[in-house]
């Protein structure tokens, strides 16, 4: 067996109007999903705004949780997942996130798909994805099997409903501080 790697996913609520949009119907505390490749979550990635103060412009965002989004809402709570995975499985993910890195100008945020994960019936884009949708789309693409649903349906609450995911912090994202990661050996 090769050596273990982690990948984090991030679950937020920043509380804005949007978020209590979501919130309204889902139900969930989380409606935001983010990956990373390491604890400090300086490396994270999704489908957010491109700009803090326009919530209506939307696509593939390389995250912070210091500055930009996050930054401008300091009562963010969240929820933060370590996944187990091996060194091939996360060689795969990179591949196919510098293939959305490459074209990232090219991406929208896909909020038709967010209307059909409510309504159960996916909507699907090539060059468009919501947040969820795009953490699901890099963990299958790499060959990691977590649902028996699209990724098109994948909410953020998925991930905090499945037992694949190992918990290591929930509270303000102001005041996370990452715990040193263990050998990879």
């Amino acid at each position: 067996m090769s050596a273990t790697h982690s990948v984090y996913i991030l679950l937020t609520n920043t509380g804005t109007f949007f978020t209590q949009l979501i919130q309204t119907y889902t139900k969930a505390p989380y409606n935001h999903a983010s990956i990373s490749f390491n604890r400090e979550l300086s490396e994270m990635y999704s489908f957010g705004r491109k700009n803090p103060n326009n919530p209506l412009n939307g696509g593939f965002v390389k995250e912070d949780i210091k500055t930009g989004t996050f930054s401008k809402y300091p009562e963010t709570t969240c929820v933060i997942y370590e996944l187990k995975v091996t060194e091939r499985e996360v060689e795969k993910m990179k591949r196919v996130l510098r293939v959305f890195i490459r074209r990232q100008n090219k991406y929208m945020y896909n909020l038709l798909g967010v209307i059909g994960v409510a309504l159960q019936e996916p909507v699907e884009f090539s060059n468009s994805y919501f947040c969820s949708q795009f953490v699901a789309e890099i963990l299958q693409r790499s060959g990691i099997k977590i649902w028996d649903k699209l990724p098109a349906l994948v909410t953020p609450d998925d991930f905090r409903q499945s037992g694949r995911f190992r918990l290591i912090y929930e509270g303000k994202l102001s005041e996370y501080v990452p715990a040193p990661e263990a050998s990879n050996q």
